[in-house]
C-alpha cells in the first residue's frame, strides 16, 4: 500500500518542482544588465574620437545577441531615447545603457540598445533619469534612423531606477 501512495505523491511533487523551476511558467522577471546581453566572447568596441562631419560617424556596429533571452520576461535599467509619443506619454523609445547614447555620441553596439514599445502610452517623468523597464524581450532586430538595435521589448511597466 505504501508503494501505491508514494508513486502518485512523487508524481505530483515532480510536477510542482518542474513548475517551480520554470521562471516563465510563474511569470518571474529576470533582472538583466547590459553586460548580460552580449555573448561572453564578444569584445565591445572602444569609444574613439568621432569626426561628426563623417556620415559614417553615426553608424553603430551590428553585434551578436544572446538567443536564449528570446521570449524571457525581463527588467533592464537604462536611459530613454524617445521615438514616438507626445509631451505626456511615450509609446516607442530606445533604451540605452548611458545618458546621451544615440544622440550626442555614436550609438553603442546593437546588442546594447533595446527598442521598447508600449501599446498604451506610458509617462516618463524625466529623460535625464535612469529607469527600469519591464517586459517581454525579443532577439528580433530593429532598424531606425539613429541606430541598429539587437533587441526588442514589449513594454509592460516602467519605474525609476533606484
Amino acid at each position: 500500500m505504501k508503494k501505491l501512495l508514494s508513486t502518485p505523491v512523487a508524481a505530483v511533487m515532480l510536477f510542482f518542482s518542474a513548475l517551480m523551476g520554470s521562471a516563465s511558467a510563474l511569470g518571474e522577471t529576470m533582472e538583466l544588465y547590459w553586460e548580460d546581453m552580449a555573448p561572453k566572447d564578444y569584445v565591445m568596441p572602444e569609444n574613439t574620437m568621432v569626426d561628426h562631419n563623417n556620415p559614417m560617424a553615426q553608424m553603430n556596429p551590428k553585434a551578436p545577441v544572446i538567443k536564449e533571452l528570446d521570449g524571457k520576461n525581463v527588467k533592464i535599467p537604462g536611459f530613454v531615447v524617445p521615438l514616438e509619443g507626445d509631451e505626456e506619454t511615450l509609446t516607442e523609445f530606445l533604451l540605452v545603457p548611458y545618458f546621451g547614447a544615440c544622440i550626442h555620441v555614436p550609438p553603442p553596439p546593437s546588442n546594447q540598445i533595446v527598442y521598447v514599445k508600449f501599446e498604451q502610452g506610458i509617462p516618463v517623468a524625466s529623460l535625464y533619469d535612469a529607469v527600469w523597464v519591464h517586459g517581454k524581450l525579443s532577439t528580433k532586430s530593429w532598424e531606425g534612423e539613429i541606430a541598429s538595435v539587437g533587441y526588442r521589448l514589449a513594454g509592460a511597466k516602467i519605474e525609476p531606477f533606484e
